[in-house]
């Protein structure tokens, strides 16, 4: 079967073992996501999901679209740094260094976009300290990432609780460091996106497949276990916080250990949250792959402008905060978001046609080539 998919990206190919198409797939889930998290910003989405209020269905944006996002940077850690077949020593060592750089550099544009003051909870910071904590796994096998995520999903809940107490008189600033997007958390997403890209054969058929059905039975699994044992408080969606367990007042011992582990509740850190979290966003990308990569011209077409979007997702992310902070009132409804879609698609697929790689792509691309990974 022959692909009209865009070769490997060169920053997958200079002197590390990469085989494959690039994967538009993982561009159109991205783009996804990040659509996802504008909606969340200032779609004016519900709290919750009703499913026999098709109004609210719209809120299954929250909670995973962010959990996506993390999936899709193990998932792009993998493909950028040897797919199957991570690179040994010395090769490694350089890879590991231009990762660095990289994490560092969006802590940096990240602390830059919390100083706009917008109210928008930025995700950046929390996403470069994770490709910190990328760096050692960068060699591990599939298996034993996925062993490690699910220790992390064990932990998260405990240790969202755990540094709660740091957070007593914190304000908008401090919360988006470690208290919204809790890193360990939010590791968990990155270890099942490189486990997924270790594992391989994103761009097979029977993979995609393999992968839509296991991710969506996991997703369906988590939500019914944690919906029968421990379910959403009616008070939850006002009354707690995002990336916190949440019990009621007047909660049993039993009752609150249940929320804390078992809650199907959007951003609580539990471990059905992020055990379910990560099933879609696995779901999302396999789909995503099945339906777009390998399927001529005509469908490259049809996804190009959620492809433009999803290669640049820090340019896109940034654009959009730049301009809620511009903004003289915050944008809160449907029509919002919509305007945010079209000037964001329209903003991807003028750049990409025209100039390539979005701009600050660009900048991380100058920065990372620093370390050359040839000598």
């Amino acid at each position: 079967m022959t692909t009209a998919a865009r070769p490997v990206p060169p920053d997958a190919v200079r002197g590390v073992p990469a085989s494959g198409p690039r994967l538009q797939g993982v561009d159109v889930a991205r783009a996804i996501a990040l659509l996802g998290m504008i909606a969340t910003h200032v779609g004016d989405v519900p709290d919750g999901v009703d499913w026999s209020d098709p109004s609210t269905w719209v809120a299954v944006a929250h909670g995973r679209s962010s959990s996506l996002f993390a999936v899709l940077a193990g998932v792009s850690i993998g493909l950028t740094s040897g797919r199957t077949r991570p690179p040994g020593p010395p090769l490694i060592g350089r890879v590991r260094a231009r990762l660095a750089i990289r994490a560092v550099a969006v802590v940096g544009i990240g602390l830059l976009l919390m100083a706009l003051g917008t109210p928008v909870y930025v995700i950046l910071p929390t996403y470069g300290v994770l490709f910190l904590l990328a760096i050692p796994v960068l060699r591990v096998r599939a298996r034993w990432l996925l062993a490690l995520a699910g220790v992390c999903a064990v932990a998260s809940p405990v240790a969202a609780l755990a540094v709660l107490p740091l957070y007593a008189e914190a304000g908008m600033w401090e919360v988006q460091l470690g208290l919204v997007y809790p890193v360990i958390t939010f590791l968990a997403y990155v270890l099942v996106g490189l486990a997924v890209a270790r594992a391989g054969g994103l761009e097979a058929r029977v993979t995609q497949v393999a992968l839509l059905a296991s991710g969506a039975l996991v997703a369906v699994a988590a939500y019914v276990i944690g919906t029968v044992l421990a379910p959403v408080p009616a008070d939850a969606p006002w009354a707690s916080f995002p990336g916190v367990p949440y019990a009621p007042q007047g909660s049993t011992p039993a009752q609150a250990l249940a929320q804390e582990f078992l809650s199907p509740r959007d951003h609580s850190s539990s471990v059905v949250d992020v055990v379910a979290t990560a099933g879609v966003a696995v779901a999302v990308t396999a789909l995503c792959c099945l339906l777009v990569d390998g399927r001529g011209r005509t469908v490259q077409r049809i996804a190009f402008p959620l492809v433009a979007v999803g290669a640049m997702p820090l340019s896109v992310y940034a654009f959009h905060l730049v301009v809620i902070a511009f903004l003289p009132d915050y944008p809160q409804s449907a029509a919002a978001w919509g305007w945010f879609a079209i000037g964001s698609v329209l903003f991807a697929m003028t750049w990409r046609t025209f100039l390539g790689r979005g701009p600050l792509e660009r900048l991380l691309a100058r920065l990372t080539g620093t370390v050359p990974l040839t000598r």
